[in-house]
């Protein structure tokens, strides 16, 4: 007889499947009409999804144990970082590294770095039982902009008419760099914890011990060896591939969808060794590419896209899924209210003052409208949670000699830096997600009223130089003066 198999694999599916065949009804409507970004929607559908909603997705449940379910967590993380990254270096232009090296290096040198200190000076503010060094290592994870929720900012309708070329390649450039680069300010900050916080005194080798990790190790071993990895294997990717090209060895469909794999290979080998496989990942993009013959082979080719927005829609209904709403109103970190005062400054004080002080000196924003993109369009997203997960796993290491129990001035971390990272998240996809459709209907609602209220004074006129009589015939010729009731 037959019986159903209610397995949570099986409803994952199920609702997975089905959300993405919903969506995919409506997306032009929702993306390029009403310009609200699938990221956002995903979150919600996946927050209706979660425990605290309809409780359809168990996650805990589902991975078995709190650790498996960070281990599944940052692993699809990385996967959708490692694939986006490969695609969005691909699509930058020939060299264009090189050749805008001043602006990149003005925007991940001092204004990354003001970014840093800006972000975890706020919160340092806001929770003031927070030691300093905790809040650097809390604001390293949300000051790179996110590079996923970026792509889906400077794509579509509403980028190609109000966004120019320039600006676009150079916002994606910024989040493919300053994502992955934002393991020293992490690291800066761990170690001094470690070595220098009021528990370490089992720890051996002091500030001194602890910068030699972060310039040998950290800057060395994950970020150079990162970039002259990932700029090796896109070279030689790039020259295999050209090579079976020319002699016919590799078909029209394998070629078009050969960034992913090379995404996969980048992130399973880096993994491995230990470096920097996110930042490996946008370098061998970019050298693949190098010559430009790759890009403008697959230019119009729409499988890569496709790829990319189904890897949007999941990794951000499986965060609406796993987020810890409870954490918002339920911890010993700071309240509610004060987490919503956080976010506004934040995402008000983080990168926009600085892109507008340096604006002079960067080509792409000499307009004051084009700063103003740039400066508040700098999400915070996938980024962020791969870093509070890489923060996490750090902080587990930290513990009392017998290792049952954390040391004293790091037993608050963990719970610090889940809440403020996840909440700021969380802030970042609804504004950013929010503020293009709301500002469009503002401006609508701003030139129908303005339109109403001239057409209105201009039949007031009119009708003032025929005489009342004229104004008022009857009834059904009243018009209100700024439009039609509805």
């Amino acid at each position: 007889m037959p019986t159903l198999e209610v397995s949570h694999f099986n409803i994952v599916l199920s609702l997975l499947g089905g959300w993405l065949s919903l969506f995919g009804l409506v997306s032009y409507l929702v993306k390029e009409s009403l310009y609200i970004s699938e990221a956002l929607i995903s979150l919600l559908a996946g927050a209706a999804f979660s425990p605290y909603a309809a409780n359809l997705i168990d996650p805990l449940e589902y991975a078995g144990s709190r650790i498996n379910l960070t281990s599944a967590t940052l692993n699809f993380t990385r996967l959708v970082l490692g694939i986006q990254l490969v695609i969005a270096g691909i699509q930058l232009p020939s060299r264009y590294l090189v050749k805008e090296w001043r602006s990149l290096a003005l925007l991940l040198g001092p204004i990354m770095t003001l970014m840093w200190v800006t972000t975890s000076s706020i919160i340092w503010f806001m929770i003031p039982r927070l030691p300093f060094l905790h809040a650097l290592a809390i604001g390293a994870c949300v000051t790179p902009t996110d590079p996923v929720l970026s792509s889906v900012i400077v794509k579509g309708g509403f980028a190609d008419l109000n966004i120019s070329k320039d600006l676009q390649k150079i916002v994606i450039a910024e989040s493919g760099l300053n994502d992955s680069l934002g393991y020293p300010f992490l690291f800066f900050a761990l170690y001094l914890i470690k070595y220098t916080g009021s528990g370490a005194e089992a720890e051996i080798g002091g500030a001194g011990h602890a910068m030699g990790l972060f310039f040998g190790e950290t800057c060395g071993y994950v970020v150079l060896l990162s970039i002259v990895y990932g700029a090796i294997v896109g070279w030689i990717a790039k020259r295999l591939l050209r090579f079976c090209d020319d002699r016919g060895f590799i078909d029209h469909e394998y070629s078009m969808v050969y960034a992913i794999p090379l995404s996969l290979f980048i992130l399973g080998t880096c993994g491995l060794i230990g470096s920097d496989d996110i930042l490996a990942c946008f370098v061998a993009g970019n050298v693949f590419t190098w010559d430009d013959w790759f890009r403008l082979k697959t230019q119009d080719d729409l499988l890569q896209p496709t790829i990319d927005t189904l890897l949007n829609v999941a990794i951000f209904m499986w965060y609406g899924v796993v987020c810890p709403w409870n954490l918002f109103w339920e911890n010993d970190t700071i309240s509610f209210s004060h987490l919503i005062i956080l976010g506004v400054l934040i995402l008000a004080f983080r990168r926009l003052p600085y892109i507008f002080a340096f604006r002079s000196l960067l080509p792409q924003t000499r307009t004051r409208k084009d700063a103003a993109f740039m400066g508040f369009f700098g999400p915070i997203g996938c980024s962020a949670m791969f870093y509070l997960y890489i923060t996490m796993e750090f902080v587990n290491g930290l513990k009392t000699g017998d290792g049952d129990e954390f040391r004293e001035d790091v037993k608050f971390l963990r719970e610090d830096v889940r809440v403020v990272v996840w909440f700021l998240m969380i802030c970042s996809v609804v504004v950013h997600g929010l503020c293009i459709p709301l500002g469009n209907v503002g401006l609508h609602l701003r030139r129908v009223a303005s339109g109403n209220l001239l057409l209105g004074l201009e039949r007031y006129r009119t009708g003032a130089s025929l005489g009342n009589a004229s104004l008022h015939s009857s009834d059904s010729e009243r018009q209100p003066i700024l439009g039609r009731r509805l």
